[in-house]
């Protein structure tokens, strides 16, 4: 567990993702009562709509959103990976051309750290260089280590601004880099960790197109190079199978739109397994969508129900389903809490 300026989070725990300040279809009771601890939101999509600043001058984050419990933001590194088309990078940082209107912004680690201040969130990313699953050898080395040369950036701008004792208490952490390569992910963690005393790491560059057993062979490694009394947040991931396997590597923190998305779409997490809510034969089937939940819609509602809403198109049906989906998985992480502190095996992942 760690401790933040909004409450205590209990590890392992899983962050629903409020990119735009915002979990879609979902507001701050639905996510309490689901057993939410802390949300994900992003700079980098907070500066383009409605403006960080504008967030800072209406009281902060925690205030725009009306959640009053931790808060992490990303810093737009993930974006140097899924906007490629739209960006252009060099050793200083990034240009984007903005999405939403085509104007031109600049991202340096000392611009997302001001960002990030503005926007006010409890743990802070740095600024970091992503790239696809699979790329070459050399283009692994040079992001990871232009992103430790980022995060020396990230932490002289925050030195800064220390003495301001207006600001918000906030913690950064740095992120590993290194792909699926053993050698470059020792190094990243054995550098990172000689520069500072961070309260936690960040594991990103996972997720990005590698084969599964690449991704734990490199959890493992990063397991073994990083302090044992630190949080470790792997970024960007959100599956059951793949939230228990990490967990085993030592993974304390995830986050994932997975949960969220697949509920807009119609696909939920269920203990036997990944089910499409549109198919045919649930047309008349008067069960709960899962027998083993205890959330508002295996409690209130049939299969039948959730089909119909989904094939009449209204819009109740992605809410529940993204609910059922953000319940699924904290209920998933609080079994497997629980079963750390008792000593015992975590619980079997559903079929995929």
């Amino acid at each position: 567990m760690f401790h933040t300026p909004h409450g205590l989070v209990e590890t392992p725990a899983f962050m629903p993702v409020g990119t735009q300040a915002t979990v879609k279809a979902l507001d701050p009771g639905d996510l309490r009562a689901a057993g939410t601890q802390m949300l994900l939101a992003n700079a980098y999509h907070l500066h383009l709509r409605p403006g960080d600043d504008v967030i800072r001058d209406l009281g902060g984050l925690h205030r725009f959103m009306g959640w009053d419990g931790p808060i992490l933001t990303d810093s737009g590194g993930f974006q140097v990976f899924s906007l490629e088309t739209l960006r252009t990078i060099d050793e200083d940082g990034v240009d984007f051309r903005s999405h939403i209107d085509g104007s031109a912004r600049r991202f340096t680690p000392e611009t997302v750290m001001r960002i990030e201040r503005n926007l006010g969130a409890d743990v802070i990313m740095q600024l970091d260089h992503v790239v696809p699953g699979g790329s070459p050898l050399e283009v692994v080395r040079h992001a990871s280590e232009r992103s430790i040369r980022w995060l020396a950036r990230c932490q002289e701008e925050l030195k800064r601004h220390s003495a301001d004792d207006s600001s918000p208490r906030q913690t950064l952490f740095p992120v590993l880099q290194g792909g699926t390569s053993e050698e470059l992910r020792r190094g990243a963690a054995e550098t990172v960790t000689d520069m500072g005393d961070w309260a936690g790491y960040g594991i990103g560059g996972l997720s990005v197109g590698e084969p599964k057993p690449a991704m734990y062979a490199a959890l493992a490694v990063t397991d073994a190079s990083l302090p044992r009394d630190r949080v470790r947040y792997l970024m960007g991931v959100g599956f059951p199978e793949d939230l228990l396997e990490a967990i085993r590597l030592g993974v304390d923190l995830f986050d994932c739109v997975a949960p969220t998305r697949m509920g807009r779409n119609g696909t939920a997490f269920t203990s036997s397994g990944r089910l499409n809510v549109r198919r045919a034969e649930l047309r008349s089937d008067g069960e709960p969508l899962d027998t083993s939940c205890d959330c508002p819609l295996c409690t209130q509602f049939s299969r039948a129900y959730i089909r119909h809403l989904f094939v009449a198109d209204e819009m109740l049906g992605p809410r529940l389903l993204s609910l059922h989906n953000v319940h699924f998985l904290t209920s998933l992480l609080r079994r497997a809490r629980d079963a750390i502190v008792a000593a015992m095996p975590l619980p079997e992942a559903p079929p995929i």
